[in-house]
């Protein structure tokens, strides 16, 4: 038998405060020091949401950015099956989604159980997020976990240009 992981104190639980809300605010100047000294890029809270997440989806491209050269991997998923990647294309942050595929985000992954961000772009009319997907090898034509696919999501929401976009991708 494992002895049980001991209870966080008061002062631990205010510094992971601090540091969640410094990656929701996009505050470098509080993580940067923190990275440097050896904080986990990949630390998570009691979600899963890791400080990547957290300033990807709140659109700080700069934390992201020093976050992903501090060895963040872009790939890990929250609990609910959602990556950064994923979050970015429901958010429309372009320049964070192309920041995550270039530092090795998988393009067509949406995590265990998570819509793939092709599907999430289509379903939020991202047509600029669906194009730089599709550059990057995502395939309109793959079905999601749900067997549903980009187009198919985009019309069941009506997102009109990006359904227009597809199908003129499909041709």
């Amino acid at each position: 038998m494992t002895d049980a992981a001991p209870e966080p104190d008061e002062e631990t639980l205010a510094f992971a405060a601090k540091v969640f809300a410094a990656a929701r605010e996009g505050d470098v100047g509080t993580l940067g020091p923190l990275l440097d000294a050896g904080l986990p890029a990949d630390l998570s809270n009691d979600k899963g949401d890791t400080l990547l997440m957290l300033a990807s989806y709140h659109g700080h491209e700069a934390l992201t950015e020093r976050l992903l050269k501090a060895g963040a991997d872009p790939a890990i998923a929250n609990d609910r099956g959602q990556t950064p990647l994923a979050g970015a294309a429901f958010k429309g942050e372009t320049a964070i989604a192309r920041l995550l595929l270039d530092h090795g985000a998988p393009v067509e992954d949406g995590g265990p159980g998570g819509k793939p961000p092709l599907t999430i772009a289509a379903m939020f009319d991202r047509v600029e997020i669906l194009d730089l997907l599709i550059e990057r090898g995502a395939d309109p034509q793959k079905p999601g976990p749900d067997g549903s696919t980009a187009l198919g999501a985009a019309r069941a929401m009506g997102a009109e240009k990006a359904a227009a976009f597809l199908e003129a991708k499909l041709g």
